[in-house]
């Protein structure tokens, strides 16, 4: 079993930059694909980025390609999401999650989830 928990959220204004961590539990984190994904309110979870269990690929929504960089230090059962230039849409609760198997787009492939940071962009 892994849990997960995310921290870095908070107010930022439009242009800056926030650094959100997922820390988790367990000795196999290392074998988990790892996810990040955004939820704002009155709409659906949607995927942001993924990295595999090795780091040695990443994928990313088009809406944050360019801005995001998601990584993943294995030793320190961590996860990151440095967001730069960031935009009133970014707005949401960004969750991180594991997935034993892919670095899946779907929510739905991912069997563990932390509980949310807030990140709020003002314009």
């Amino acid at each position: 079993q892994v849990q997960l928990v995310e921290s870095g959220g908070g107010l930022v204004q439009a242009g800056g930059s926030l650094r959100l961590s997922c820390a988790a539990s367990g000795r196999t984190f290392s074998r988990y694909a790892m996810g990040w994904f955004r939820q704002a309110p009155g709409k659906e979870r949607e995927f942001v980025a993924a990295i595999t269990w090795s780091g040695g690929s990443t994928y990313y929504s088009d809406s944050v390609k360019g801005r995001f960089t998601i990584s993943r230090d294995n030793a320190k059962n961590t996860v990151y999401l440095q967001m730069n230039s960031l935009k009133p849409e970014d707005t949401a609760v960004y969750y991180c999650a594991a997935d034993q198997f892919t670095a899946s787009v779907r929510p739905t492939e991912y069997e563990y989830w932390g509980q949310g940071t807030q990140v709020t962009v003002s314009s």
